[in-house]
């Protein structure tokens, strides 16, 4: 099914201005399809005079007229007619007709010309008992529509909403006279109202001072809301008052740019607000973990280097310095994850400081170049610390064993270039990332290098872990590349 930009820009020879009203308009009119508890459809001439159908909402207020997909249809003769009509004559009109339907066509209206048409459906025969909710509801929808032909809806420089929260007219609708009282109220906005606190009558009362008297003492209030109390201005705020958090939206009804009243959704977000202090609470205390990990591992490594030097053996030195840099290599994991907000990183920072950390320490008798290319993505973490681990002990074999004296002597410049790239697999994502050095390369008669270090078994062991494998071979005139495939789990 098309979408409204595709109609757009198919043809229809609209200008970038007026697509944009157009869409502020679909992003808004939900509201006038459940006042009205009709669909509506937006129709866009073409450039050759016909008429398509170019968006449609239904209400969640009422039965469907619409059951089918129907944007992108061409308007039937009978149909387009009345469009020409309702174009070329700038009003709204209601066709006669038989049956149990009942159409409004009006017009777009921007800086004073047309730019499509608003059709509302209402199913009669369906249609809800009128009742004091419904007739209140089809006056306000009806003064939209007004709004719509007059070029003053959707209201210009508008606020779209007030974040996660913002009210629909199922929430709450409240319509305000031109001085700020309360002239109706639906059942949900009276209850939210009595929640706040209001316990008196709430037809004719000030809104403004039903919020400010039970507002706490130095609170800080938004400096859009008196505006939207008083249905001054088309924007959205939030009230936060004890046991409860309500969202407001205004839009200002006006007649011939005349402000008559006000049309006000809320939501009580008590619930959803409560939630997302949760929700920070948490992540707060991951990140505060993964802090304290990334503390206590570096204090370990520290240990490690200082019982290091105490020791005597040259060997078993070596060893504690070697079991510092692998530490230290996962607390930079978590040093990475206390600073996001979710249980992802984005490994290309953390590719980068390893390998400068690396080449920095490993070979002090060599000055060692490096680079990364490609991307390594975002990573969940339970990925990353593993290969974090592997990309460490490559690039740390690659700079320790590659460049001897011998090889110095060659006057060659030592580099290392690590490339990463994710594809799609078979089985899921796959990340194959190549460790490249240029240094004296595999020993002769070799397809690995040998098979006894520390540092090879963990990237086996890890590699085991992650699905993947490793090859290795050398480079001509001399060198060593290794790349490893790995399959990572899916982030969410």
């Amino acid at each position: 099914m098309p979408t409204l930009r595709d109609v757009l820009s198919g043809g229809s020879g609209v200008s970038a201005a007026d697509a944009e009203w157009l869409h502020r308009l679909v992003g808004d009119w939900q509201m006038v399809a459940d006042l009205s508890f009709a669909d509506l459809t937006l129709w866009v001439r073409l450039q050759n005079g016909s008429w398509v159908l170019a968006a449609h909402a239904r209400p969640s207020t009422g039965p469907n007229f619409y059951h089918d997909d129907v944007v992108g249809r061409p308007a039937e003769p009978e149909r387009a007619a009345h469009l020409d009509r309702v174009a070329e004559e700038d009003r709204p009109t209601t066709p006669r007709g038989g049956g149990h339907v009942s159409e409004q066509y009006v017009p777009v209206v921007r800086v004073g010309r047309v730019v499509g048409v608003l059709v509302r459906h209402t199913d009669l025969q369906n249609m809800r008992q009128q009742g004091g909710l419904e007739v209140n509801y089809l006056q306000i929808a009806q003064s939209l529509m007004t709004m719509v032909a007059q070029g003053n809806f959707p209201t210009p420089h508008s606020q779209a909403g007030v974040g996660r929260g913002t009210p629909r007219v199922g929430d709450g609708v409240l319509r305000l006279t031109a001085e700020g009282r309360i002239d109706y109220a639906s059942p949900n906005a009276v209850s939210a109202l009595r929640r706040l606190g209001h316990t008196d009558q709430v037809a004719g009362a000030d809104l403004s001072e039903i919020v400010t008297d039970r507002l706490p003492a130095g609170a800080t209030v938004d400096e859009t809301m008196p505006l939207v109390l008083t249905g001054r201005a088309p924007w959205g705020t939030e009230i936060e008052a004890p046991g409860i958090n309500l969202t407001l939206r205004c839009v200002p009804l006006l007649e011939t740019d005349t402000r008559v009243g006000a049309l006000l959704l809320l939501r009580d977000v008590s619930e959803l607000r409560r939630r997302e202090r949760e929700l920070l609470t948490k992540d707060a205390t991951i990140r505060e973990i993964h802090h304290r990990v990334k503390n206590n591992l570096q204090t370990v490594a520290a240990l490690l280097r200082l019982q290091s030097r105490r020791l005597d053996d040259p060997g078993a030195r070596a060893a504690l310095a070697e079991a510092g840099r692998r530490l230290s290599t996962v607390a930079l994991v978590h040093d990475t994850l206390s600073h996001g907000l979710d249980e992802t990183v984005v490994f290309d920072d953390i590719a980068s400081r390893l390998a400068r950390g690396i080449v920095e320490v490993a070979s002090p008798a060599v000055s060692v170049s490096w680079v990364t290319t490609g991307s390594f993505g975002r990573l969940r973490a339970e990925d990353a610390t593993p290969l974090a681990m592997i990309l460490a002990e490559l690039v740390h074999n690659a700079v320790e064993h590659g460049f001897d004296d011998q090889w110095v002597q060659q006057g060659d410049r030592a580099a290392v270039t690590v490339h990463a790239e994710r594809r799609q697999g078979s089985d899921g994502e796959l990340l194959a990332v190549t460790v490249c050095d240029n240094g004296k390369g595999l020993p002769a008669g070799r397809a690995a290098p040998p098979g006894s270090g520390l540092g090879i078994q963990i990237v086996e062991a890890l590699l085991g872990d992650l699905r993947g494998e490793i090859a290795w071979h050398s480079t001509e005139p001399h060198g060593t590349v290794a790349r490893f495939v790995v399959r990572l789990r899916t982030v969410g």
